[in-house]
This record gives C-alpha cells, sequence and structure tokens, in this order.
C-alpha cells in the first residue's frame, strides 16, 4: 500500500513493540491530524506509564487495549500489523482476505525510492547484512582530498548513503520521508517480514532455508513460501545471489526472473560469499572488498568466543535456534568440543540429525534445557540403541548458574564448551541475547572462584 492510498483510509497499529511504535511515529508526521487506532493484547496496566506518555506524545490516538483486541480490525481501512502478531488468528486471517493488512515492509517497498538489497535465510541474516552494509559504507565511499585534486567539486554528491534497516538497523520507517533515489537501503528480513509481500528487492540475497518457525506457520511449506517473496517479483535486471549447495532455495531460485548469481561455502563462509557478491554488483574494487572483511567485527551471540577459563574454551551460540546450526557449530569447532549446551522452546523441530552427530562427535557432557531438552536425550537414547554407541553424561537444569558450574567440574582443560542449544529461547529465557549474556555472565563470575 503506498502513502497516497493511507491519506483518506481509517488506520490502524497493530501491535506496541519496537516497530509498531516505529509505525506510529511515522503515521503521525505524514498525517499530524489523524485519528490513529493503536492495538494490543496487553492491558493498559501491562503498559503502566506508557499509555500516558503515547497519549501525551501522539495526540490523537485511539487505545485497543486488552485481550479482545483484535475485535477493533472491523472498525478500520487498513491495519499496518506487527511481525510477531499470529497471521493464522481468525480476525486476522479474515482482514487478510478483505486486503485490509499490510506492513512496515510493504509500506517501505512501495515507496522507497532508493535502491533496496534484501537479505534473507532461515539463519546468517544479521551477519550478512552487517557485512554487505560494511562493505558499501566504506566502498562506496569517496576521499574528499583526492575528489579535489581530480577537480571535482566538494558540493558534488559523489556517494550513495548506504543505511541498514530491519531487525538488525533501524526500524524500516524511520528514513523513508527523507529517502532519495541515490539512496540504498540494506534491509533483513526475516520470513514474517516477507509474508505477503507483493514486490521484491532489486538485490535479493537468499542465504539458505530449514524447517523454522512452525509454531507461527501451518507447514514448512508455508514458511518456505514466505520466504520466495524475496524474489518471486523481481524483474530481469534485478539480482538474486543464492546458495547453490542449498536444495530447497535453488529450487526456488529457479523461478526466478532475476540474474541468477550462485555463492558456494560452509555455513560460517556464506556471509562472506554473498556480501563479496553484493559488493562486486556496485563495482568495488576487491582490495576496498577485502579490507572491509578484515576489518568486519563480528556480530555477539554467533559462535562467540567468550575465553579461556580454567584451561576451558567458551563460546557463545545462543543464536542457534535450530539443529542445523548446532551441527554447523560442532563441525566447526570439531572434537575439541567436550560439553554442549542444549533445549530450549519447542516449535516441533526434529532432533534425530542433531542426535547422529552428537554420538559421532567427542563429546562427553550435554546441559539440557526444558523443554526440548527431553526431546533431544530421547532421540539421542533411540539414536544410541541403534547404533551400540555410548551415550554422554547429561545433566537437566531451568538455570543457567547451575548448567555452568556443572560445565567447569565436568569439562577437562584444553577443552570446549559451547552453549549451542538448537532450540529458542523462550522457554525460560526471555530471548537468546538473554540467554547468551548470562551464560557469558556466570562463566566470568564462577572463573574467579577456586
Amino acid at each position: 500500500m503506498n502513502l497516497n492510498y493511507l491519506k483518506n483510509k481509517r488506520i490502524l497499529v497493530l501491535g506496541l513493540g519496537k516497530e509498531g511504535l516505529n509505525t506510529l511515529n511515522f503515521l503521525r508526521r505524514l498525517f499530524p491530524e489523524k485519528v490513529i487506532g493503536v492495538g494490543d493484547k496487553l492491558k493498559v496496566s501491562g503498559f503502566r506509564f506508557q499509555v500516558s506518555g503515547l497519549l501525551k506524545k501522539y495526540g490523537k490516538i485511539r487505545l485497543h487495549l486488552g485481550k479482545n483486541y483484535l475485535k477493533a480490525i472491523k472498525n478500520y481501512d487498513v491495519i499496518v500489523k506487527s511481525p510477531g502478531i499470529p497471521i493464522h488468528l481468525p480476525e486476522i486471517e479474515k482482514a487478510y482476505k478483505k486486503g485490509k493488512i499490510t506492513s512496515q515492509t510493504e509500506i517501505f517497498f512501495e515507496d522507497c525510492p532508493g535502491k533496496i538489497i534484501g537479505i534473507t535465510g532461515t539463519k546468517g541474516k544479521s551477519t550478512t547484512s552487517a557485512l554487505i552494509y560494511k562493505i558499501l559504507k566504506e566502498g562506496l565511499k569517496v576521499h574528499p582530498v583526492k575528489s579535489r585534486k581530480a577537480g571535482i567539486s566538494p558540493k558534488t554528491k559523489l556517494f550513495n548513503r548506504v543505511n541498514l534497516v530491519g531487525n538488525i538497523g533501524k526500524p524500516v520507517l524511520s528514513g523513508l520521508l527523507k529517502a532519495k533515489k541515490d539512496d540504498i537501503f540494506v534491509y533483513e528480513l526475516s520470513s514474517h517480514q516477507l509474508y505477503n509481500l507483493k514486490k521484491s528487492p532489486h538485490i535479493a540475497v537468499f542465504l539458505n532455508i530449514y524447517p523454522e518457525h512452525l509454531d507461527y506457520y501451518k507447514n514448512f511449506n508455508e514458511y518456505k513460501n514466505a520466504k520466495t517473496n524475496i524474489t518471486r517479483y523481481q524483474k530481469k535486471n534485478d539480482f538474486i545471489v543464492y546458495n547453490s549447495k542449498d536444495k530447497e532455495v535453488s529450487e526456488i531460485v529457479k523461478k526466478s526472473k532475476a540474474k541468477k548469481i550462485a555463492i558456494k561455502g560452509n555455513y560460517y563462509d556464506l556471509d562472506i560469499a554473498a556480501a563479496s557478491t553484493v559488493g562486486k554488483i556496485f563495482k568495488i574494487p576487491k582490495r576496498k572488498i577485502e579490507k572491509a572483511i578484515e576489518n568486519f567485527k563480528q556480530l555477539p551471540h554467533r559462535l562467540e568466543y567468550v575465553g579461556k577459563l580454567k584451561g576451558i574454551k567458551f563460546y557463545n551460540d545462543a543464536l542457534s535456534t535450530i539443529p542445523e546450526t548446532t551441527i554447523a557449530a560442532l563441525n566447526k569447532l570439531g572434537d575439541r568440543v567436550q560439553t554442549l549446551f542444549l533445549g530450549g522452546f519447542d516449535r516441533g523441530l526434529k532432533f534425530e540429525k542433531l542426535a547422529e552427530r552428537i554420538l559421532k562427535s567427542k563429546i562427553k557432557n550435554l546441559a539440557l534445557f526444558p523443554t526440548t531438552g527431553e526431546k533431544i536425550w530421547k532421540a539421542l537414547r533411540l539414536a544410541s540403541l541403534a547404533q551400540g554407541k555410548k551415550l554422554p553424561k547429561h545433566f537437566f537444569t531451568n538455570k543457567m548458574t547451575k548448567a555452568v558450574k556443572w560445565a567447569y567440574k565436568n569439562t577437562n582443560k584444553g577443552k570446549i564448551c559451547l552453549l549451542s542449544c538448537a532450540s529458542p529461547s523462550f522457554s525460560i529465557f526471555k530471548d537468546y541475547k538473554e540467554k547468551g549474556n548470562l551464560f557469558k555472565k556466570y562463566v566470568r563470575k564462577y572463573a574467579k572462584i577456586s
């Protein structure tokens, strides 16, 4: 939906998280006098002082809060839905059928005058997006002294403005009203943001696809269909950079009309391969691309090296929320991994391949968090019986403190303790950041205790 269409419509912002508040701020700047609806399942008491702050800051808004907040949908023409709100609630499904629901992503794609580089994949989106941003930011920059020597006026615009937006960067509507034709937007796109999208980016990067978010989608095919939107509407002058080793991705890309650029590499090499390829599309010299990669600081919670403490090496891979990423971490670190932390929220994923990989390793200790810790242990027991292999020692716990203490007690010097849970964090942690930060905190804390 473009901005002109919204002008005379009754608009409801659904979801009052970071993205919802950004949408509200954007709409208020665009339509200063319009009464805008705001809906969220939390009660007024859940927002505490935020409600009075919202009224004070945004003026003409109509609040719909509490368990019946979705009933307000029928009173509005356009619903700007936040990605976290489930798509298969009856009221939401009905609104989709009527064409009433839009999103930040759709508004941005319809109205952005600049070039959009969209990055998706079940895993690796954030690192790849950050690396592409780094390469373009550095590679498209022109030195002012050299420009003057070349006889170019300092007032001449010599380089594009590069923006990092989406989950890893600023909320995407923050800069839309100031966006220019020469601007470049590096946009990390989740399946939730791609869902129901009717336009694809000029340059699409598709890293991989594994079963994920099966508590949100009806099945893997629906999840895959949402991801497909990153290339579904591309034209012949667009580009699709894709992982040719991923069969699912390759099948999707076959139908794309865009210029296809295949990349290869193991899980931890894909970000560099994809980002370098995007740099080449923009004709950035090889030496500049290599320099940007060399100076790139790895994002936290992604196979992050915490340190060598009491002779044990600790790695924080808290963003590993599926079995495939834990397997990739084990392949990367090799047989030095002796203690592994697993388990978390149950999204209906299967752990048979992970169990087989663990039994092939030299892992001796497993700390298992609820609720998938039990499923993983069951898969391991079955695999152990089938293969006749010895099971590692295991420890069920719902406390990071206890898990870390147990790891110090059971991990030998010179070996690795790895937090890579193959499951989302929501069963006992707020999110992967809290889980990873608690791991690092207690690893450092107990290192000081003799």
